[in-house]
């Protein structure tokens, strides 16, 4: 079995394990990620990109942030839409002048896995198979996985979990000693990609007696869409036709506003979860992003989340090795989950306030007008909105 020596080993080539390892070799901390995809699986996997400006302001700190900047949009504030009316909420103003870019989460991901390469020789194993983490309360934990048919293992000080919600790292957390916070909604999204220009210069979240839409954008000639439907259904019911239909009687409004249509290029439904393990560490692993916390959608928080992760986790491993303090380590959990369980709230807020549950009566549906009302005419509650959607600083 070849054996390799890394003070670090990360599992999962997504956002929170690329920057870990990108901003771990700044300290000259040397890692191993680990990917069970191939690089061109990794740079092609379409996800939301919705960049906080703490996000924004970090990658352009690391020195990631030039083509971002150059193909990214930047958006001052989002609409909120009900009873065919459009209701700005201004980022700018109601948040100290900070805004949101809108920069494919693939996109990051290929300027991370290019940086990354440019650092040192093979920083990351592509295609990785049956990977297994052991002695994680020990001081030398290690990683057996196989790599282009041959068994390898990774010995290192620290393992970081950056593998989703279905990776292997959580798993090997005992329960005991461990929560599980978890809560499933009754709704999915419906989402597509389609050959069209922009339908709008900011994000519309409209609410409608129908169900939920969302209009985002990928480039000026690629746009991204959904809808409120069941998470159980079968995406081939939904044709092109119904699905934009779909959208246009959603997204109803009394100037008339229409949907920019051309051919769809990607469609799916991805159903919405709320999930948090605490503490996000167990012995000598560390977890961050998705294989901590889920969030739904409706709040933007899932790669900022993870953002914030790593960035915490890299100090913490910094400290360890410069000054050989362990307070960040151990107190990286605490730290993290008091921003977790913020944007919680915050995205759970946001889907209740706009989506149609299958139980709704008039009651609640009275609520969710009541809270719309309340939000975009008071001034506090705008300002709440645009506090949490464009990112609390890092130091919250």
């Amino acid at each position: 079995m070849m054996s390799i020596r890394k003070r670090v080993g990360i599992i999962g080539a997504g956002p929170a394990g690329l920057l870990l390892s990108y901003l771990l070799s700044l300290e000259g901390i040397d890692s191993l990620v680990l990917e069970s995809r191939s690089r061109a699986e990794v740079e092609s996997t379409i996800r939301a990109g919705v960049l906080e400006q703490g996000t924004v302001d970090l990658l352009k700190k690391i020195g990631l942030g030039e083509r971002m900047e150059r193909e990214g949009a930047v958006h001052q504030g989002i609409e909120l839409r009900f009873d065919g009316s459009g209701h700005r909420i201004n980022f700018h103003e109601l948040a100290n002048g900070r805004g949101i870019t809108l920069y494919a989460q693939h996109e990051v991901l290929k300027d991370l896995i290019a940086a990354r390469l440019k650092q040192e020789e093979q920083p990351i194993l592509f295609n990785v198979e049956n990977v297994q983490i052991a002695e994680i309360t020990s001081d030398q934990p290690h990683i057996h996985f196989q790599h282009e048919h041959e068994q390898k293992e990774l010995e290192c000080d620290f393992v970081a979990g950056c593998d989703g919600f279905h990776g292997v790292s959580r798993a090997v957390i005992p329960e005991q000693g461990h929560h599980i916070f978890s809560r499933s909604y009754p709704f999915g999204w419906l989402g597509i990609l389609i050959q069209a220009p922009p339908s709008s210069k900011e994000l519309i979240y409209s609410y409608h007696e129908r169900g939920f839409a969302l209009i985002s954008t990928r480039s000026p000639t690629l746009q991204r869409m959904y809808i409120q439907c069941d998470p159980l259904d079968d995406i081939a019911n939904w044709s092109d036709e119904l699905i934009l239909e779909e959208l246009q009687a959603r997204l109803e409004s009394k100037d008339q506003w229409q949907l920019q249509v051309g051919p769809i290029t990607q469609k799916g439904i991805v159903a919405m979860r709320s999930f948090v393990i605490e503490p996000m560490q167990h012995g000598r692993l560390f977890l961050a992003g998705d294989a901590a916390h889920i969030v739904p959608p409706t709040g933007a928080k899932g790669m900022n989340l993870a953002i914030a992760d790593v960035r915490h986790l890299a100090r913490a491993f910094a400290r360890f090795y410069q000054q050989q303090q362990t307070d960040l380590l151990e107190t990286y959990s605490t730290t993290c989950l008091r921003r977790v369980w913020r944007a919680e709230h915050f995205s759970w807020w946001m889907t209740s306030m706009l989506h149609r549950f299958p139980d709704d009566d008039a009651f609640q549906q009275r609520l969710q007008r009541a809270q719309l009302e309340y939000t975009v005419s008071s001034r506090a509650a705008s300002t709440s909105l645009a506090e949490n959607y464009v990112g609390l600083p890092f130091t919250w």
